[in-house]
């Protein structure tokens, strides 16, 4: 990224709003509104506030028999998340297996890298073949590495040749094609 659109990000404009109750709010840039959420002592949602650039706030008590569809709201919304720029099935389903071994650990935020799952299950097939490990242990293996310690590992010598065929194959399945066919027509 270039200095000047490093100088022009870091110039973002806030607004302090004086709220309807006298609380003093800032909104930066074009944010017209702010969502919080406000728990009890014991942990328990007490309300979501929804602060308004004009001042003005709400705060939405949610219904008692509605709590349990909301928080499956909740996940569910947190788990896709995790797949937004996935495009490959088994790395999505590889990126929610790790949020959710995240998740157990109390681990809420994580700062993804982007792609940070891409083409991780063709390493992940490609590693199980050359180590002879099961698929637990090498996902344990390749937890916590970073993107660039995964593309290190499928551009490796050893593991490579066993990756380009992995994904030919998933290519020529995906293509449909017969391409012995069209090779005999040549």
């Amino acid at each position: 990224m270039a200095a000047a659109e490093k100088e022009v990000k870091a110039k973002t404009e806030v607004e302090v709003v004086s709220m309807s109750d006298g609380r003093k709010v800032e909104f930066a840039g074009k944010r017209k509104m702010l969502k919080d959420s406000i728990f009890n002592e014991d942990g328990s949602v007490k309300c979501i506030r929804l602060d308004f650039r004009n001042g003005q706030f709400i705060d939405f008590v949610p219904p008692p028999d509605l709590k349990a569809k909301a928080e499956a709201h909740g996940w569910e919304q947190k788990l896709g998340d995790e797949t937004a720029g996935v495009d490959d099935v088994d790395d999505m389903q590889l990126a929610v297996e790790e949020l959710a071994g995240r998740l157990y650990k109390g681990e809420w935020s994580l700062k993804r890298e982007g792609g940070g799952m891409a083409g991780t299950s063709v390493l992940l097939r490609a590693l199980i073949e050359f180590s002879g490990r099961t698929i637990d242990q090498v996902k344990e293996f390749l937890t916590g590495k970073s993107q660039a310690e995964k593309l290190a590992l499928r551009n490796s010598p050893k593991v490579k040749p066993i990756v380009d065929r992995l994904e030919s194959e998933k290519i020529s399945k995906l293509a449909k094609v017969d391409t012995d066919a069209l090779l005999a027509d040549l």
